[in-house]
């Protein structure tokens, strides 16, 4: 299992990823987490919606009520062209990340 010390930074880039595919809402994307990275990490719920407020104050994402679950609206969150752009800098920013690493590590 992969501890959230080592995912800290790219939690962002994780929801950008999976918004960049299509709409989607909390339990969904914290589910293809899960999902993606064979239950090798799972983001805590806490976790995932802090992401969720800083994505959405930068401006990276959108949020809107969706289906009604349980008596309350489902909020979904859509990607903005603003978070396009910071996901292509972010994972531009993970190759040279992984790379000074591994000269270390391997």
């Amino acid at each position: 299992m992969i501890s959230s010390d080592a995912m800290r930074g790219y939690n962002d880039a994780l929801v950008l990823a999976i918004l960049q595919q299509g709409d989607s809402y909390g339990y969904k994307i914290g589910k293809e987490i899960r999902k993606r990275t064979h239950d090798q990490y799972m983001i805590r719920e806490t976790t995932l919606y802090a992401a969720f407020n800083r994505l959405s104050k930068n401006g990276y994402i959108d949020a809107y009520p969706g289906d009604v679950t349980n008596g309350k609206p489902r909020t979904y969150y859509r990607i903005t062209p603003r978070g396009r752009a910071f996901l292509a800098v972010k994972a531009e920013e993970w190759h040279q990340v992984k790379h000074v690493v591994d000269l270390f590590l391997n």
